[in-house]
């Protein structure tokens, strides 16, 4: 079924914006996940820069219609370059009361609320917590409230099909679409495309979800409701030419340990075990086989940790992955990696806690668990990234780090980065430089722990190499050859060139620079991770005020950059936003004994632009 003829608005009628924020929302069963999916697709289609922000629910069965089951998804696209998925709301489509009343606070004021009428029952709204209906009582006219039945719309345009009222109503989230798509001037084409590809062999499901979102969008050519609802032209961005996918943080990641596999000349064996936020990346690898990308799903995480060991020691490069909870039992086989000085990268998707905390909220509060978090003195490279994009670099320095110093590499992203998704522009196969991996065959003079004399690592001997049998263990060894010693020099000595060979990354990774700004000022906010974007739309906005404030983004967090201390004390002061308590701001006072201020936020969300600038005026003029 293709899609129907459609007499689109006269452009002229359309009001021209820059950017726009919506966000579909509704149960977890609803489908905006989906929805949100391919609204991305068509932005991104039609040539607008743009950021997304899925929003999961914690819980795996929360019963329907309750706070607790709500899924969100929201973008912000527009013909600017699109930093975040957005502060407020232009749109929010409601599918039931629980959707409303957990979304409603990040509406903008008279901003447009589409609500499907047909679930504000009796008992959805008990369920939700209203006393009564907030579609009737007058408590939304701060907003453009647009109240459709959606419910009765699509069962109606889904009749012919015979399918089940249950049936019928899954196809609810299509029609909310194809509202938003004619609000938009969006073509229809790609997501019809997608439906019978999604529902081959499926006719009756695809034909009905293609009626469905022809509906909603007939309804709002024909419904004449301009003023409540409105209509709205977006320019295409002004961004680099190229080829261009949308990618997630989890999908850059895993295909940047794959191009950094392939740099080093080495196969990948991910051993992992399932976790949110972090089990999408061993959904991604899972799909690589092709590349001699092995994946094994563990027990438990401790045994997923050992067994990357055991690929390193084997000669694969041994990945694991988990978040918090996860990467806390995993630090006992993190300490044996680094006592055995074996590559390893260790990828930490965030998430809100301690314990079990909030699985499905973001946060950065596994800093201190990365550089600290480990019996003994037991460093390691520590590197963060910083958009859904970002992934892709990083990961590929974290398997250059980790292969060229003998180490393992944490490489921490979050909640919000590893669903969340952006345009990316597909690099060119030659970007970046090979650095193949050396295994010591040679056994002439050999020692296992001799060192090579720029980065201190050891050789890398796969079991089986003629004449190059040795012994390695978590207990101390002698320097050189490896054999158990206890020796309180020997300790020492051990101790002090594992902690001399991390800090010598900091001579083989970039001098830090201003993302916005210059050196030298009245104040340097500073960040990591995903904090990215919403500093530096909030620094650059300041700025143009004529504002004397930079932003410093953070990819390497231990050791740091070598200028950076010179560097932060160039200015007056230092605002250190993080969804966290403190961390790197206790990070930056031990290394530099510098007054650096935080600015901290846990609730699960990111940064607000807004926020970010009230905290930059306020520095500036206290």
């Amino acid at each position: 079924m293709s899609e129907v003829a459609a007499v689109e608005r006269p452009e002229d009628d359309r009001t021209e914006i820059e950017s726009a924020v919506v966000r579909f929302a509704g149960d977890s069963g609803d489908g905006m996940q989906l929805t949100g999916s391919q609204f991305t697709m068509t932005a991104a289609i039609a040539g607008h820069d743009l950021a997304t922000f899925p929003d999961f629910p914690a819980e795996i069965r929360a019963p329907a219609g309750t706070t607790f089951g709500v899924s969100a998804f929201q973008i912000n696209f527009g013909a600017r370059k699109i930093m975040t998925s957005g502060d407020q709301l232009d749109v929010l489509v409601a599918m039931n009361p629980a959707a409303l009343i957990t979304n409603l606070a990040d509406v903008k004021p008279h901003g447009i609320v589409i609500a499907d009428s047909g679930a504000f029952t009796d008992r959805n709204l008990a369920k939700a917590g209203y006393d009564e209906n907030p579609l009737e009582n007058g408590s939304l006219d701060d907003y453009r409230l647009v109240k459709i039945d959606m419910t009765r719309l699509t069962v109606e345009a889904v009749k012919e099909f015979g399918l089940s009222n249950k049936e019928a109503l899954r196809s609810k989230n299509m029609w909310a679409l194809g509202l938003v798509y004619w609000m938009y001037g969006r073509k229809r084409q790609a997501s019809v495309d997608w439906l019978q590809a999604k529902f081959a062999g499926k006719e009756d499901i695809a034909n009905a979800n293609i009626a469905a979102m022809n509906a909603g969008h007939a309804f709002g050519e024909t419904a004449e409701m301009p003023a409540e609802l409105g209509t709205f032209e977006v320019e295409p961005a002004k961004i680099e030419p190229g080829l261009y996918r949308t990618i997630t943080g989890a999908e850059s990641v895993s295909l940047g340990l794959l191009a950094g596999s392939q740099l080093a000349g080495l196969k990948i064996s991910f051993c992992s075990y399932p976790i949110t936020p972090a089990s999408s990346l061993l959904h991604q690898l899972a799909r690589m086989k092709e590349f001699g990308v092995v994946t094994f799903q563990a027990e438990d995480e401790i045994a997923a940790a050992a067994a990357a060991i055991g690929a390193s020691y084997a000669g694969s490069l041994g990945i694991t992955s988990s978040s918090g909870p996860g990467i806390a039992l995993k630090m006992e086989a993190i300490g044996l990696a680094i006592a055995t000085e074996l590559p390893l990268v260790i990828v930490n998707s965030q998430r809100a806690g301690p314990s079990t905390g909030m699985p499905t909220k973001t946060e950065q509060s596994d800093l201190y668990q990365a550089v600290y978090g480990r019996n003994g003195d037991a460093p390691m490279p520590v590197i963060s990234v910083s958009t859904p994009s970002d992934g892709y670099e990083v990961a590929i320095e974290a398997v250059r780090i980790a292969t060229k110093y003998m180490t393992p590499v944490m490489v921490l992203t979050d909640g919000y980065i590893t669903n969340a998704s952006e345009p990316w522009l597909i690099p060119e196969s030659g970007d970046n430089d090979p650095f193949e991996v050396q295994f010591r065959t040679d056994p002439e003079n050999f020692q296992p722990f001799m060192r090579d004399d720029d980065t201190l690592a050891r050789p890398w001997v796969k079991p089986g190499t003629p004449d190059l049998m040795h012994r390695i263990g978590g207990i101390e060894r002698s320097y050189d050859s490896g054999h158990i010693s206890y020796d309180p020099e020997n300790h020492q000595k051990m101790t002090d060139v594992r902690a001399a060979k991390v800090l010598g990354v900091a001579n083989d990774i970039p001098e830090q620079e201003c993302s916005v700004g210059e050196a030298g000022g009245k104040l340097a906010v500073v960040g990591w991770g995903s904090t990215y974007g919403p500093i530096n739309r909030a620094v650059s906005n300041m700025r143009d005020e004529g504002l004397d404030v930079s932003h410093i983004h953070l990819r390497y967090i231990w050791p740091l950059p070598r200028n950076l201390g010179e560097l932060l004390g160039s200015f007056d002061k230092v605002l250190v936003p993080e969804m966290n308590t403190g961390q790197l701001k206790t990070l930056l006072r031990d290394q530099y004994l510098l007054p650096a201020e935080g600015f901290n936020k846990v609730n699960g969300k990111p940064f607000l632009i807004g926020e970010l600038e009230d905290a930059i005026l306020d520095r500036l003029e206290n």
